[in-house]
């Protein structure tokens, strides 16, 4: 049984920074893609950004230069620096593991993310 457990969530002003981290328990096929999606109040989930074995990346445009994805094979994590937040940022952010192929597609529960002043 596969779990995920995101961390990092919380309360920042606008121009401030978030890390959150994601960690995997279980066994997964080392070829996994990884990766943040969000989900504003009232609108559907989004791509933030994903990352593959390979170090590959991918941004949503509206936080590309100031988001910043990367994991750790080894441990089966994937963290998200997120700086000059701003509150369009605001959400629920979920992390995903799942194959190329989509044999398997992992979600965590979800940690809050709100920026206000």
């Amino acid at each position: 049984q596969v779990q995920l457990v995101e961390s990092g969530g919380g309360l920042v002003q606008p121009g401030g920074s978030l890390r959150l981290s994601c960690a995997a328990s279980g066994s997964i096929a080392s070829n996994y893609v990884t990766g943040w999606y969000r989900q504003a109040p009232g609108k559907q989930r989004e791509l933030v950004a994903t990352v593959t074995r390979g170090g590959y990346t991918n941004y949503a445009d509206s936080v590309k230069g100031r988001f910043t994805i990367s994991r750790d094979n080894a441990k089966k994590m994937v963290d998200l620096q997120m700086n000059s937040l701003i509150p369009e940022d605001t959400g629920v952010y979920y992390c995903n593991f799942r194959s190329p192929t989509m044999s398997f597609n992992y979600w965590g529960r979800g940690t809050q993310v709100t920026v206000s002043s």
